[in-house]
């Protein structure tokens, strides 16, 4: 698969705004001649995405958000995913390779070697940009449904905890980038809880205090396993359940250790 015919279909809605900028100079220094060719070579199976009106911010825009927000394709999670990655790898000012081999090692994972080899090349030259983070995230937030979002944050703290710690400076990133995704603090807390050890995280994972009674935290582990189950984000592909499934686990684990510990 060439890069050209990897890019053209992965781009949905991310296409336009400014992650569509970001990803045009990106590509712009990927193939030679982009700009030759008229920019950024995405192929005719998007010129219905170019097509596409504005978003409207009347109440049948908003139906229309919430409808754009179920046919988010892989492709669109791939682009903000890589994206939000170097905003957190360049957090602490240092570049660390074991950080790089995370994100290269998960899409391997994710994709298989060709397409994430394309991945990787494209993230190379968006590493090399100032990435308006703010402007990124809205957009997402406006296109993408909530457990998606939940799953890149998952994703931005495996970046980070990939050297093996996560400093101030990244959990700052991850925290502003997770409330520009319009993500609550309860779920920030809970996801970021899965990379730390500490006598409480059971509880931060579930998302109750330690004087829950044993039916709240019953409660809130049923909940909490609806909230994080794979086939949210089915419509994503396999490819991105495989990371639903790590974030479903710790939730399964965090409530078999308040089980042992109450003895319920």
């Amino acid at each position: 698969m060439s890069f050209a015919k990897w890019i053209g279909g992965a781009l949905g809605w991310s296409f336009g705004g400014p992650i569509g900028a970001i990803i045009g100079l990106a590509i712009g220094s990927v193939i030679d001649g982009a700009s030759e060719r008229g920019g950024f070579l995405l192929g005719e199976g998007n010129q219905r995405q170019r097509n596409r009106p504005r978003q409207s911010t009347s109440r049948s825009g908003t139906r229309s958000q919430t409808r754009k927000r179920s046919q988010t394709q892989s492709g669109d999670f791939e682009v903000s995913l890589l994206i939000l990655a170097s905003v957190v790898i360049k957090a602490d000012g240092i570049q660390d390779q074991r950080e790089l081999d995370y994100v290269r090692q998960q899409f391997v994972s994710m994709y298989g070697k060709d397409r994430a080899n394309h991945a990787f090349k494209l993230f190379k030259n968006i590493n090399k940009q100032s990435i308006p983070t703010r402007k990124v995230c809205v957009q997402i937030r406006q296109m993408m449904d909530h457990s998606s979002r939940l799953q890149l944050l998952h994703f931005l703290f495996g970046i980070a905890k990939a050297d093996g710690m996560v400093t101030d400076n990244e959990v700052s990133q991850i925290y502003m980038i997770a409330g520009y995704l319009g993500i609550s603090s309860r779920d920030y807390e809970s996801i970021k809880a899965m990379f730390y050890n500490s006598s409480n995280n059971a509880y931060k994972i579930l998302e109750v205090d330690k004087s829950a009674t044993d039916e709240e935290v019953k409660k809130a582990y049923r909940k909490m396993a609806k909230k994080y189950h794979p086939d949210k984000v089915i419509h994503l592909g396999k490819e991105h359940q495989k990371g639903a499934e790590e974030k479903f686990r710790q939730v399964q684990k965090a409530y078999e250790q308040l089980q042992k510990e109450r003895g319920f």
